[in-house]
């Protein structure tokens, strides 16, 4: 059996630079009435870069949670741009690598019960060195780990960005002799 709600009508509440708010009328399966809140979000790209048996991650404040977290480099969506076009961009800006290609191991939804956000993980292909190129507003730090340290941190519940922690899972049961 599907399950489905029907939109009768779209209240735009607010429009930002990084996400809109709705909150809308719609109908339950049943036809009684509910109001959906929905955070419209273009999407993300992220990209795990493991080199020469280490992992690239970058460090920086997020403001939302008051700490500095470790992720793979990632970064938000333009408006209608290609979502690999995307991970090859923020792994050449936070990192300075450059991947000939990245192939997408996942599409993530992390948060479905608000917002319609989709985050494509990629694997970098073929991966050399560039320069680091990060936007005015981005404060980071560039780490490489060796994937058992990496993996370490996994295992012991110290990595806590949800697209980092879903691609590390992916690339170790992928990779079963890095482990």
């Amino acid at each position: 059996m599907s399950h489905f709600e029907k939109t009768v009508r779209r209240n735009t509440v607010y429009e930002g630079k990084i996400f809109n708010v709705r909150r809308d009328d719609a109908l339950l399966e049943g036809g009684k009435p509910c109001i959906r809140e929905i955070v419209e979000h273009p999407g993300g790209a992220a990209v795990l870069c493991v080199r020469e048996g280490k992992v690239a991650f970058v460090r920086q404040f997020r403001y939302a949670y008051g700490e500095e977290l470790l992720e793979i480099p990632a970064g938000k969506l333009e408006r209608g741009e290609d979502p690999a076009a995307a991970a090859l961009r923020e792994l050449g800006e936070e990192t300075g690598l450059i991947a000939e290609k990245v192939s997408l191991k996942l599409v993530l939804y992390p948060t479905p019960g608000y917002t319609n956000e989709k985050i494509y993980i990629y694997e970098a292909e073929n991966v050399r060195e560039g320069e680091v190129h990060p936007d005015e507003d981005e404060f980071l730090d560039l780490v490489f780990l060796p994937l058992k340290e990496a993996y370490s941190l996994l295992d012991e519940g110290k990595l806590h960005d949800g697209k980092t922690v879903a691609a590390l899972w992916l690339y170790r049961s992928a990779h079963p002799e890095t482990a």
